[in-house]
């Protein structure tokens, strides 16, 4: 017994820690022919974070554990079609390998709440097994095969303030000098990202303008000069609030509660308050407790994208 610990604990392995993604702004377009949606959005990497850690195998594994009681984790395959498994299994195939390994998860970004949770962990799995195996891959590679996988994984690995165009896989970091706080409102009932749309194309009529307004980015890259509230929007709102009028009211009670602005994280069910700094957001973070809001998280971004923080 004593020998078997002794070589698990020298088993090289990597921790990699991937942010929560915001939408600031999200507009998005008729369905194409392919039946996704064109996207424009302004992603922010907020301070909320999944961890991975991988470690050399002889069979692909994933496990994964809570770090929050925000985080359900009923809907998370434990086989070959978890996404983290994915991204290792599709970074291997682009270098012509075969390799495999054991990947842990350390949640505390919620399941289906519309703060690419998933997308951060196929994200933290491509930088720690590229890492741990010294595969050299470049970021343009990593990017491309982070496409391949989900819209957002380029954001998570990208990280910091970017838009997103195409379906919001074509990432374009862009000047953000402010620091934005949000409290974090968490919904014990996951949103399904494609009802979401559905009911999108249902509800929307006749054309309109979903390209983020220039004003926006003037107001990341010199913050003061105009509100960044005056921006912040999110079409697939009305969607979400028509399936689950529950997070309108979650919304009224954050803006009585004392938020700049309320937002919903993506396709939801997240919702997101906007704060003017961190006493604010603890402020407003308190209020709603008071209301049966217990279950938040006081964050904020810019932060680094999917990043190391342990080799052992």
């Amino acid at each position: 017994m004593v020998e078997v610990r002794a070589q698990r604990a020298s088993t090289p392995s990597v921790t990699v820690r991937a942010p929560a993604k915001i939408n600031a702004y999200l507009g998005v377009g008729r369905v194409r022919d392919d039946g996704f949606h064109p996207l424009e959005t302004v992603y922010q990497a907020v301070s909320l974070y999944d961890d991975v850690t991988v470690t050399s195998a002889e069979e692909w594994s994933v496990s994964t554990m809570v770090e929050g009681p925000h985080v359900d984790l009923s809907s998370v395959p434990d086989d070959d079609t978890n996404i983290a498994i994915r991204a290792g299994r599709a970074l291997v195939e682009h270098h012509g390998i075969e390799r495999a390994a054991a990947i842990e998860i350390s949640k505390s970004i919620p399941v289906a709440g519309g703060m690419a949770g998933g997308s951060a962990d196929a994200a933290a799995t491509l930088v720690a097994l590229d890492r741990l195996w010294s595969l050299g891959t470049s970021d343009d590679d990593l990017l491309a095969i982070g496409a391949e996988l989900g819209s957002d994984v380029p954001f998570a690995l990208v990280g910091g303030t970017a838009t997103g165009t195409g379906r919001g896989e074509v990432v374009t970091p862009v000047e953000d000098n402010g620091s934005w706080w949000w409290v974090v409102i968490f919904n014990d009932e996951g949103l399904s990202t494609p009802s979401v749309y559905g009911a999108y194309d249902l509800l929307e009529e006749g054309d309109h303008d979903y390209r983020i307004r220039p004003a926006m980015l003037d107001a990341l890259r010199s913050p003061g000069s105009e509100g960044l509230e005056v921006f912040l929007y999110n079409d697939l709102e009305s969607a979400a609030f028509y399936l689950r009028p529950d997070l309108e009211r979650a919304a009224e009670a954050a803006l009585e509660c004392g938020a700049i602005m309320a937002l919903l994280s993506g396709s939801g069910p997240t919702m997101l308050a906007h704060a003017s700094d961190a006493d604010d957001a603890r402020l407003i973070a308190g209020r709603l407790a008071g209301r049966g809001y217990e279950q938040t998280a006081v964050v904020h971004g810019p932060v680094a994208g999917a990043h190391v923080v342990a080799y052992s």
